[in-house]
């Protein structure tokens, strides 16, 4: 549930981007479509698709929006947006420009979120996702949260720094649960079922209890000693289910 603040920053986004781009549509997707949307905490994610590619000063205008809108809007910190040509929009591989974290960069808009899209993004303009995304490929879901769980979660789990920091455990333990479910059930759900899901999977539940308060409530504060140990048994707990969820996908 979005607030007031919030329903105006996405107003104003959108009709700042209808003068700065040739812009065919923006969707929502992440906590925003999957109904899960914490104002404050969240992120907003969003797509532009845009009619071609865009160019340098175009790009510029971009940027300086973004960072006018952090500076006059506190959520927008939190906004986070991928620019897809329309003439890309099947190619799940391209890496497009993208503003998150306060810069600009290029990644890819992953299967997970072409799902999200797909199953229910939210259209802030023009068509919604299913008259413009193509359906995904069978296996293709999978075959990325597997290679993700592999590539990405698994050799991160072997850098004992990275643990010490709220939001690798948060994201670490959240990224299993869903992958699970998804990879078993063909489902995606939401990070609060993810944390009901946790336990079943044998997560440590005062660590459990921990990423649910930083989301939904009031976090304890940790003693460098109980963060030492959060750290150990989050990517303890980590590893293993990695490993257990990849054999039992296949």
């Amino acid at each position: 549930m979005t607030t007031e603040s919030t329903d105006l920053l996405l107003r104003r986004f959108v009709s700042e981007l209808r003068t700065s781009v040739p812009l065919v549509a923006v969707w929502a997707h992440g906590s925003l479509a999957l109904g899960d949307f914490q104002p404050g905490r969240s992120d907003l994610d969003l797509i532009a698709v845009v009619e071609r590619p865009v160019d340098a000063q175009e790009r510029e205008r971009l940027a300086a929006l973004h960072r006018l809108l952090a500076v006059e809007h506190p959520d927008a910190t939190r906004l986070h947006c991928s620019y897809l040509p329309e003439a890309a929009l099947s190619d799940a591989g391209t890496d497009h420009l993208t503003w998150a974290h306060a810069r600009m960069l290029r990644r890819p808009v992953t299967p997970i979120s072409r799902r999200e899209l797909l199953d229910g993004g939210l259209t802030l303009h023009g068509p919604p996702p299913t008259a413009l995304l193509p359906p995904l490929a069978p296996g293709e879901l999978a075959a990325h949260i597997r290679r993700d769980l592999r590539h990405y979660w698994l050799p991160a789990t072997a850098k004992p720094q990275l643990w010490l920091q709220d939001i690798w455990v948060d994201l670490g333990l959240l990224v299993l649960a869903r992958a699970t479910v998804t990879l078993r059930d063909g489902r995606l759900i939401t990070k609060a079922e993810a944390l009901d899901e946790l336990p079943r999977l044998g997560a440590p539940l005062d660590v459990v209890d921990d990423i649910r308060a930083r989301r939904y409530g009031t976090p304890a504060p940790l003693s460098p000693l109980r963060r030492l140990r959060r750290a150990a048994r989050a990517r303890a707990f980590l590893r293993r289910g990695i490993r257990a969820t990849l054999t039992g996908a296949g």
